[in-house]
């Protein structure tokens, strides 16, 4: 007895990877009507998406990493149709799914297609949608300069090895920071607005964060000259800097950039001096672990801020 119709869409560079293969078979075998389309280019899948949802698959994986993710929700939510979304991380980083609970092993991973989905926020900036985070500062210059080689020797640990090679190029960016009953200004050495809780490979900026809560949350860790010298604890992923941190949760919120601060959306750079950042609340349905962290409590609609 056929358990329904879902869809992989699958990164092209896991098109060889045996463990999904098994994963799949697997899946199929136990009555699950599983199909597979790979990605090769930019846009490929928004048009997977289109095609799934238009041929009436109700359940959508994303096999792949962070952009990969991304890329993939994003498409579900701007077709305004009924899938929900399966994570299967295969990325180097993967951190909504790390944060999320989401086992790292592809058979595991799809067990979660048997499990009722949730409804989560997903974050939007200039009509982009992320389900994940928007970095700036220092921690985003490493994600965009860490190389492909450098990921398939070392892993997440690519991210921490050029951080602490390039700390000797670390200089604050100024940035300005205005929502609801909140203002900042100042230089800054990183930066997180948070619908999900770590980035970079697992650097926690948002650690309070919950994917069902209708607010962003936003972490900014300033820069004057003593907080400086302890950015290698920070990329090390060292105690004693938490405090540091000036933290707000947000329905939205706006930057002004200077030059010199960078900004990526889920490792994709964001080009612009001028970003508003708002929330679409429970948008996307997600198969996440029962305990995930990323979830509050049923019926949860706010937190106090």
């Amino acid at each position: 007895m056929s358990k329904g119709k879902a869809l992989l869409i699958l990164h092209g560079k896991q098109a060889l990877n045996e463990e999904v293969r098994a994963a799949v078979m697997l899946k199929r075998k136990h009555g699950w009507d599983l199909a597979v389309r790979l990605t090769w280019e930019a846009g490929d899948a928004r048009r997977c998406v289109e095609e799934a949802m238009a041929a009436g698959y109700t359940r959508l994986i994303a096999g792949g990493g962070d952009g990969t993710l991304r890329d993939i929700a994003e498409a579900i939510v701007q077709q305004s149709g009924d899938a929900s979304l399966v994570l299967l991380p295969l990325g180097t980083a993967n951190d909504f799914s790390r944060a999320a609970g989401v086992p790292l092993e592809p058979e595991q991973a799809l067990d979660l297609l048997d499990v009722e989905p949730r409804a989560v926020d997903v974050g939007e900036v200039g009509g982009r949608i992320f389900l994940n985070m928007a970095t700036g500062g220092f921690g985003s210059q490493v994600t965009a300069n860490t190389s492909e080689d450098l990921k398939k020797v070392l892993g997440g640990a690519a991210y921490l090895f050029t951080g602490l090679s390039r700390f000797s190029e670390l200089s604050a960016a100024y940035g300005e920071l205005q929502g609801p009953g909140f203002h900042w200004r100042g230089d800054l050495l990183a930066l997180g607005i948070g619908n999900g809780r770590q980035a970079g490979g697992g650097h926690m900026l948002c650690p309070e964060a919950l994917a069902d809560d209708g607010l962003l949350d936003i972490s900014i860790l300033p820069a004057p000259q003593e907080v400086v010298s302890t950015l290698k604890d920070l990329l090390a992923g060292g105690l004693g800097i938490d405090n540091m941190f000036v933290r707000a949760r947000l329905p939205w919120v706006e930057i002004k950039v200077a030059q010199g601060l960078d900004i990526n959306l889920d490792g994709e750079p964001l080009q612009v001096d001028k970003l508003r950042f708002t929330l679409r609340p429970k948008a996307l349905r997600v198969h996440l672990p029962a305990d995930s962290p990323l979830l509050g409590s049923p019926g949860l609609l706010n937190r106090p801020g």
